[in-house]
C-alpha cells in the first residue's frame, strides 16, 4: 500500500502540489480528505466484495483475473512513467480542505480496484467482521500516515529537492510490487 500512495497520481501530486504551494497548513487537511476517501474506497471494497464473493464464487474468480490484469497494467504504466518528469495536479475541482481532498479520492474509482486486487490477493475467502474492521482500520492508519508525512515533509524545500531525486526509484519500486501482485492474483485463481 504504501508505494502505491506514494507513486504519482492525481492524489498524491495533489498533495504534494498543495504542500509545496500552499503549506502544511492547507495541505494537511487536504491530504487528511484525501487518506480518508481512498480509505473509504477500501471499505466499500471490503464490504461488497465480501457479501457478493460468499454467494457467487464464479464472480471471486473472475474479479481475481481482472483485478490482476489491472494491477499488471498499472505496474506497467509507473514503469514507463519513472523516466518522465512528474506530471501537473489534478484540477482543483474540489478546492483544497478536508473534503476537497475526500472528494478528489472518491472521483477516482482506481483506488476501489486497487484496494479490491490487494484485498483478493492478501486475503482470500470470506472475513469475518473483526477482520474486516483490522483491515479497514490499516488501511485508513496507512493513508493517514502517510498523505500526513507528505504533507509536512513536503513543505519543506530539502523533501522536494529529495522528492523528485528519488522519483525513478519510487515508480520503479512499485512497479516491481504490484507487478508481482498481479501475477500471484492471476496465478492463485
Amino acid at each position: 500500500m504504501t508505494l502505491a500512495i506514494l507513486s504519482p497520481g492525481p492524489a498524491i501530486i495533489a498533495a504534494i502540489q498543495t504542500a509545496f504551494s500552499r503549506g502544511r497548513e492547507v495541505a494537511l487537511p487536504f491530504g487528511m480528505g484525501l487518506a480518508f476517501g481512498a480509505s473509504l474506497w477500501g471499505l466499500i471494497a471490503l464490504a461488497g466484495l465480501a457479501v457478493v464473493f460468499q454467494t457467487h464464487p464464479e464472480v471471486y474468480r473472475t474479479v481475481k483475473v481482472f483485478g490482476g490484469l489491472y494491477l499488471l497494467w498499472m505496474s506497467w504504466g509507473l514503469w514507463r512513467a519513472a523516466t518522465e518528469p512528474l506530471p501537473e495536479a489534478a484540477e482543483k475541482r474540489f478546492g483544497r480542505g478536508f473534503l476537497g481532498g475526500m472528494l478528489l479520492n472518491l472521483s477516482n474509482p482506481k483506488p476501489a480496484l486497487f484496494y479490491a486486487s490487494l484485498l483478493l490477493s492478501l486475503f482470500p475467502g470470506p472475513l469475518s467482521l473483526a477482520k474486516q474492521a483490522s483491515i479497514y482500520l490499516t488501511a485508513l492508519s496507512t493513508e493517514v500516515f502517510w498523505y500526513a508525512v507528505v504533507a509536512i515533509g513536503m513543505s519543506t524545500a530539502a523533501m522536494r529537492r529529495r522528492y523528485f531525486d528519488a522519483k525513478f526509484w519510487i515508480d520503479r519500486a512499485a512497479a516491481v510490487a504490484l507487478f508481482a501482485l498481479g501475477i500471484l492474483l492471476i496465478v492463485k485463481s
